[in-house]
């Protein structure tokens, strides 16, 4: 045993208060959602599109976790109501881009806002010191986890 490695016991505890603080965020999520006309997988592809620009159905298919044809609806349903359109790539006009619109830019602006907002308010009662030493933490976490994934 590593001297760092953690127990069964602590992996055990940690798994379950992620999985519990998924949970809340996505219900906190879901309720802030339904001041909006976007369901959750639309909430999900804009997000990705915001950070990443321009992407096909099957790279934003890839991000959200959702099979193609899943994926091709929900951008179908998002161009109808003007969030997103398709355009074609200048380099290979084969190609078929999913292009954020303004109107879902603000809508993915503004939920983006409530959430932090919300996170905010949970974070109220940490001093600075402890919301540092979160981040920090987080991020460690994240970086090792996408570490792990990549083996």
């Amino acid at each position: 045993m590593l001297i760092n490695e953690p127990s069964k016991d602590e992996i055990n505890i940690m798994e379950k208060r992620l999985r519990y603080i998924s949970g809340i965020i996505k219900q906190n999520g879901r309720k802030i959602l339904t001041n909006y006309p976007i369901t959750p997988p639309q909430f999900v592809a804009l997000q990705w599109l915001l950070e990443e620009g321009d992407l096909t159905i099957g790279e934003l298919s890839n991000r959200i976790s959702l099979a193609f044809s899943t994926t091709t609806d929900v951008v179908d349903r998002m161009e109808k109501t003007e969030l997103v359109k398709r355009v074609r790539d200048e380099k290979d006009r084969r190609v078929v881009r999913i292009h954020l619109l303004e109107k879902g830019k603000v809508i993915i602006h503004e939920v983006i806002a409530k959430r932090q907002a919300y996170l905010g308010e949970v974070l109220e009662e940490f001093s600075e010191a402890d919301v540092t030493k979160l981040n920090q933490l987080l991020d460690f976490l994240y970086r090792q986890m996408k570490m792990v994934n990549e083996k």
